[in-house]
């Protein structure tokens, strides 16, 4: 059964489907929940004669913070408590990451289906990458780019 619930959440309309899946299955077996915000780390990126101001990566992490609080309030607007973490790296390392730190039975992500065979070429897969490294389960909220978006 689950008893840790780790939710990765980006503030995407597919991680509100995954807010929405984690919230049931929590309610199901009166799971824990954590809620992740994981700041990408941004390739050194030459700007002028150096690279990402300092002040660029702040504004980073002061929107993923308020990503973070966000879905904090939506869980708890939903009736959980949770904790809140915000990381900054590489998102499927540092969900991993945390997920085995915390000790997660479960990881909860969202996934947008891709629309083309180029945008799911481009892209990628955090979901797949993910399925790959995690120490636990993995339940992939799936939002159909082709179907009208909708968030709970």
């Amino acid at each position: 059964m689950y008893n840790r619930i780790l939710l990765a959440f980006d503030g995407s309309v597919s991680g509100g489907r995954a807010l929405i899946e984690c919230g049931d299955v929590a309610n199901l077996t009166k799971a824990e929940i954590k809620l992740l915000a994981v700041t990408p780390a941004m390739p050194p990126v030459y700007v002028g004669e150096g690279f990402i101001p300092t002040d660029t990566v702040e504004a980073e992490k002061d929107r993923y913070r308020k990503i973070l609080d966000e879905g904090i309030e939506r869980i708890r607007t939903r009736g959980f408590t949770c904790q809140g973490e915000l990381t900054f790296g590489e998102p499927v390392d540092e969900i991993a990451r945390v997920a085995k730190e915390w000790q997660a039975d479960l990881i909860v992500v969202g996934h947008r289906k891709s629309a083309t065979w180029t945008e799911r070429w481009w892209r990628g897969s955090l979901a797949k990458s993910l399925v790959e490294i995690a120490p636990c389960s993995v339940l992939v909220a799936i939002l159909d780019a082709r179907a009208p978006a909708t968030s709970g």
